[in-house]
């Protein structure tokens, strides 16, 4: 795929200045985003991605248009399953509901820089070294069994529990109210840190452990550096209003790490049989239109299942 350094400059100028109107807006005017704001906002987002895959399809090619589709709606699922790990830091973590989108946004900063980090060391290493695609491969498969796994014993999510979190609660002098993005002030003649600082360390932590996913997964899609990235900028660009408008909709999808365990399964098997096909042992691949199929038809049936399942548990819990 021929990028340009203008197609590039002109990526990064818009999803810097789209950064920067979202922290001056959040910044003057904390609050809990409304259901309209939120779904006006998530449908202009979603309306860029799917208008840039058009422009990645007309102009660079239908394959690249495929892969950036497949790319997106991994990285998007992906990025769902995550916020539930969200929703539970900040009602762990007491974060007052107006701060959530200041938190939040910060959060989606680091994932941005995490990613951009990790893109650029993931492509320095399948660059060189092809047989990386293996270790990615076998990373995701032992990935989706861990979710199988934390699925079948009903293991609660309890990210406040890190030790990185601990450790900075014990060892800083923590204030009890939160002030915004305003990380530390003096009270009583003694310098104290926000409860926010404590809650951007955990959110930074997180998406640390969520790139570790994610990367592996989209390269899976595709090897080209620009479609990594994009699909990871409208994959997160969209997260923070997604976290209010779905809000309890998110417990309800039960099923949800399932179906991301047999995407990432997938996967996993789809980086290994093209290493095995770059080393010249076998002579296929697994299309990415083929990919697309199976992603759209998992999350398809994963949706509707948990819905169903959540509607028969409340109708039996009212009954009882």
């Amino acid at each position: 795929m021929d990028v340009s350094t203008l197609e590039w400059s002109i990526t990064i100028a818009v999803t810097v200045g789209v950064l920067l109107f979202d922290v001056i807006v959040i910044a003057r005017h904390p609050h809990e985003p409304s259901m309209k704001e939120c779904a006006t906002a998530l449908s202009v987002y979603v309306g860029a991605a799917l208008a840039f895959g058009a422009w990645v399809w007309v102009f660079h090619g239908h394959d690249f248009g495929i892969e950036f589709y497949t790319g997106w709606l991994v990285e998007y699922s992906l990025s769902v399953d995550n916020l539930f790990v969200f929703i539970v830091l900040m009602a762990a973590l007491n974060v007052p509901k107006k701060y959530q989108q200041e938190a939040l946004m910060v959060g989606i900063i680091l994932a941005l820089i995490f990613r951009g980090i990790f893109i650029a060391v993931g492509y320095q290493l399948i660059d060189r070294f092809s047989w990386v695609f293996y270790i990615f491969g076998a990373f995701l498969i032992y990935t989706a069994i861990q979710l199988v796994r934390s699925y079948r014993s009903h293991e609660d999510e309890h990210p406040e529990d890190n030790k990185v979190i601990q450790f900075a609660q014990s060892h800083l002098n923590v204030a009890e109210d939160f002030r915004g993005l305003k990380l530390w002030w003096k009270e009583n003649g003694t310098r104290v840190v926000s409860p926010m600082l404590i809650v951007i360390i955990a959110l930074g932590f997180t998406d640390i452990m969520f790139a570790l996913d994610s990367i592996p997964a989209i390269f899976g899609i595709t090897q080209e550096p620009y479609l990594v990235f994009t699909a990871n900028v409208f994959a997160l660009m969209g997260l923070r209003q997604l976290y209010f408008l779905l809000g309890g909709l998110l417990k309800k999808l039960v099923y949800l790490s399932l179906g991301l365990a047999f995407i990432l399964a997938w996967i996993g098997v789809k980086l290994i049989i093209h290493a095995a096909h770059e080393a010249h042992l076998i002579g296929f691949e697994v299309p990415t239109l083929m990919s697309l199929g199976v992603i759209i038809v998992t999350l398809a049936i994963t949706t509707v299942t948990s819905l169903r399942k959540s509607k028969k548990d409340e109708a039996a819990e009212a009954n009882a």
